[in-house]
């Protein structure tokens, strides 16, 4: 069990990896690849093509269509006659008559309406609206079925119409309005539209549609080199490139296939955990950071996936250029950029047009990385939106004026797609928030409303140590200045300097800055009084946990003394004792381990020392800020810490520079 604990971080890694290359793999084509491009309007750029084997010429959908489209307007509608209806109206027909009186005139009437209406139902009574169309349909009755026109039947008016006649020709005084009026109302339709029938006999013609419409020989020459993808070499190309896929994927080389797939997906995957671990190792141990970058390439795979599979088209608004602008906002722009060229060359196995959408996607990536430092200004966001939907614009044309010559062919369509690509990366925001609250990573909206000095815990800080809140407020101010000499992360080094001390808060009167005249460690042992000074960090971390500040402003707290030594107190203990331990005096660490805690380290060094300056000038505040600044690397504080050399003397002259303002004084000149 102890080793499991000892390398479960390496073993989640492993697990990691392990479980992102199967769901890439799991999203690919079930389908061999095609080992060319079909670049349509492009030469040929391979050698000679001869057909591997025979294959058939499939049709294309536009064809397939128009097939179907033509079918459908040949096939008639179908009409049936209702075997049933003609008795019925009879039945009715004679049960009334049986009730009215009987005359000569009556039955002579009854005898030519009856004779009328079945003539007529012979031929086919139809509704009146059907008749008005001059169209050809199917009549079927019972198993006969032979084709006519709409108008060759009667309508029901029609019949109505002559029986009235009949009557006013015999008389109209042989049947009452009521009863004329319920006589005509039997007649009804015998023939209508069979909508199922007509449904039936479209799809059986349907089902009969060849999707091809020739075969190619194999060693039948396909296409040379150097001649241009269209017209019917392209159809050809499509055919084989579908046979290749088909016939490639089956039951007893399935293996092969995924093995293979898993092979090249685990290639960049692998690529990015080894160039975390070399590059970015802060990173690469914290597993919360790794898993966060792994789930936003698998989420954009996934999206791409979903939006190909709905239509190929769409691929064009999925929002790529999102995947930077989160990675640059937790990270660096290095990091961000390789992520990027990582996920698109997972996305190739997917997209069509791989170069076309890698160019894309690659350049307009660049882009946002380097146009969006501070993404919680909403301003600088729309102008990066509206940067990259413009170099996707001027992309796409250029690649439509590279294949077409012209721009006939140019697509308003993807020119909107990239419109609505640019209106989803707007919703990286909110993105921001959620992943921060899931990984619990700090972005710089959340490390600007950190830098408040109004917030709950800086104004508790003000009244509980007030000196240690103004001490912690001068460190912020030359932090942030040699930070951005260096052009380390500003808004990170101000927030960190805020909180570096809040510590503080639980013995305020054991620090110089909050004493009046009276010191309690006058009155304790070096060591006790040392104990109380370096627990300052540990009671700063508790504030900063249940305060739920976010780690990477705890780690300024945990490191702004590093390792070193609490000097006043060793050096006093050593006077009444020369075997004192050292390491009762020492910070527990850990040492600075980025830019920005190094400069938090040296400023609050710097600024907490100067107090003890007396009749300062400009030579003076120089020796001393390189005293302060050699005695921590003599330590070996900066070691961790990702901060050259020349970038340590630059912050010395911000320093130097800062004190030397707020102590009013003038750089003296040579004579």
């Amino acid at each position: 069990m102890s080793l499991f604990y000892r390398f479960q971080a390496t073993l989640y890694k492993i697990l990691l990896f392990l479980f992102v290359v199967g769901v890439v793999v799991y999203l690919l084509p079930r389908a061999g690849s095609f080992q060319y491009e079909i670049q349509a309007g492009k030469p040929w750029q391979y050698e000679t093509l001869l057909a591997p084997y025979d294959f058939p010429i499939q049709k294309t959908q536009d064809e397939l269509e128009d097939e179907r489209t033509r079918l459908k307007a040949n096939i008639p509608r179908y009409f049936s006659v209702d075997q049933e209806v003609l008795p019925a109206v009879f039945d009715a027909f004679d049960q009334y008559v049986a009730a009215l009186p009987a005359s000569e005139a009556s039955n002579a009437l009854f005898v030519n309406w009856r004779t009328t209406i079945e003539a007529m139902y012979a031929i086919g009574v139809v509704s009146f609206s059907e008749t008005l169309f001059e169209e050809e349909v199917a009549l079927v009755n019972n198993t006969r079925k032979k084709a006519i026109k709409l108008s060759d039947l009667y309508a029901d008016i029609d019949v109505k119409n002559e029986l009235e006649n009949q009557l006013s020709e015999s008389g109209m005084g042989i049947l009452s309005d009521a009863s004329k009026q319920y006589l005509l109302s039997l007649i009804t339709p015998n023939v209508s539209y069979d909508e199922p029938l007509t449904a039936q006999f479209r799809s059986e013609a349907l089902a009969g549609i060849v999707p091809i419409r020739g075969l190619v020989t194999k060693g039948t020459r396909i296409i040379a080199k150097g001649e241009v993808v269209e017209g019917e070499k392209l159809k050809i190309l499509q055919s084989l490139q579908l046979e290749y896929e088909s016939q490639t994927w089956t039951q007893s080389n399935t293996a092969w296939i995924i093995l293979g797939y898993t092979s090249l997906v685990s290639i960049p995957v692998l690529l990015l955990f080894v160039f975390l671990w070399r590059t970015r190792p802060l990173v690469f141990e914290n597993n919360k950071r790794i898993t966060f970058l792994c789930v936003n390439i698998l989420l954009m795979v996934l999206l791409t996936k979903t939006v190909v599979d709905v239509n190929p088209l769409y691929v064009y608004a999925v929002p790529i250029c999102m995947l930077p602008l989160l990675l640059r906002t937790f990270f660096d722009t290095r990091i961000a950029l390789f992520s990027l060229m990582i996920a698109l060359f997972l996305l190739a196995f997917l997209v069509p047009n791989s170069f076309e959408f890698m160019f894309l996607q690659m350049m307009a990536g660049i882009l946002a990385s380097l146009t969006v430092n501070d993404l919680y200004r909403r301003a600088k966001l729309f102008i990066s939106v509206g940067l990259i939907v413009g170099l996707y614009v001027v992309s796409y044309i250029a690649f439509t004026l590279i294949h077409d010559g012209n721009l006939n062919q140019l697509s308003y369509d993807v020119l909107l797609l990239f419109v609505v690509n640019g209106l989803a990366i707007l919703f990286v925001q909110p993105l921001i928030y959620i992943f921060e609250k899931v990984f619990g990573l700090v972005s710089d909206a959340s490390l600007l409303e950190l830098s408040d000095t109004n917030s709950k815990l800086l104004r508790e800080l003000a009244d509980k140590a007030p000196g240690t809140f103004q001490h912690s407020l001068q460190v912020a101010n030359i932090a942030e200045a040699a930070a951005n000499a260096i052009d380390a992360n500003t808004l990170l080094t101000r927030v960190g300097a805020l909180y570096h001390d809040i510590g503080k808060m639980k013995n305020p009167v054991f620090f110089s800055e909050n004493q009046a005249s009276y010191s309690p460690h006058d009155d304790l042992s070096s060591e006790v009084s040392a104990k109380i000074i370096i627990e300052h960090v540990l009671h700063g971390i508790t504030l900063a946990r249940k305060a739920k500040l976010p780690d990477r402003v705890v780690d300024f707290i945990r490191t702004h003394h590093g390792t070193t030594t609490v000097l006043y107190f060793y050096q006093q203990a050593k006077q009444n004792n020369d075997e004192v331990a050292i390491e009762q005096f020492q910070y527990p660490g850990p040492k600075p381990f980025s830019k920005e805690t190094a400069i938090v380290m040296i400023s609050d060094g710097v600024e907490a020392a100067s107090k003890s300056l007396k009749e300062p000038t400009a030579e003076k505040i120089n020796a001393f800020v390189d005293k302060i600044v050699e005695r921590l690397m003599d330590e070996k504080q900066f070691l961790a810490a990702d901060i050259t050399l020349r970038e340590i003397e630059t912050i010395k002259k911000v320093l130097v520079e800062k004190l030397i303002s707020s102590y009013h004084l003038r750089v003296s000149y040579p004579e």
